[in-house]
């Protein structure tokens, strides 16, 4: 077993690399041209992955008004993950090895889902899942998702340079950055730096 990477901290740089999309469209990381927001999820068809990537579709607009790129990883392979994304307003992008996953330290355990602030937002999930799943909205996930049901979110705010302006590593299941955050960050990013006195 290849050893976990330390965790990446504002300042850190990331190497180039183009990711491909399951769309096929390649996705360079870090962007030339605006600040690229790297999150890693979990499995295709993941109920609290979808919960929080709704969020993000709908304001969507607002975060590439920002300057922001979504780019979003899962662990699944990409012909699983194509029946569960298809017409999100981003790139998504399948890593079945969990490359990514090693090199940003983005790790699995059980407390993703033993963790009692995970329970309301697993809860809500799991009920909005099944009722658009009975409507035939959505497909069902596996019972065996690929690489597992334990793994941690994780976000990056990467510059063009490659640096990394902030980063997240999510303790349970459902702790990533709201929308809100992102642009904060975002912000941040692109707030010209004043000199010194």
């Amino acid at each position: 077993m290849a050893p976990r990477r330390r965790p990446l901290t504002a300042g850190s740089v990331v190497s180039p690399r183009t990711l491909t999309a399951v769309t096929g469209e390649a996705v360079p990381v870090p962007a030339p041209d605006r600040l690229v927001h790297l999150q890693f999820r979990r499995f295709a068809g993941c109920p609290v992955c979808n919960l929080h990537l709704r969020s993000v579709v709908r304001r969507h607009e607002e975060i590439e008004a920002a300057g922001v790129r979504e780019v979003v990883v899962f662990h699944s392979p990409a012909r699983e993950l194509r029946e569960h994304v298809a017409g999100l307003p981003f790139a998504v992008v399948a890593d079945p090895a969990k490359e990514l996953y090693t090199e940003f330290g983005v790790e699995a355990s059980p407390r993703a889902l033993l963790s009692p602030r995970a329970w309301g937002p697993v809860l809500r999930a799991v009920l909005r899942s099944a009722w658009t799943i009975l409507r035939g909205r959505e497909r069902r996930p596996s019972s065996r998702p690929h690489g597992g049901r334990l793994g941690l979110p994780a976000d990056f705010l990467i510059a063009a340079d490659g640096r990394v302006v902030a980063a997240k590593y999510g303790e349970h299941v459902y702790d990533q950055w709201t929308v809100d955050e992102l642009l904060a960050s975002a912000r941040g990013a692109t707030r010209p730096r004043t000199a010194p006195r």
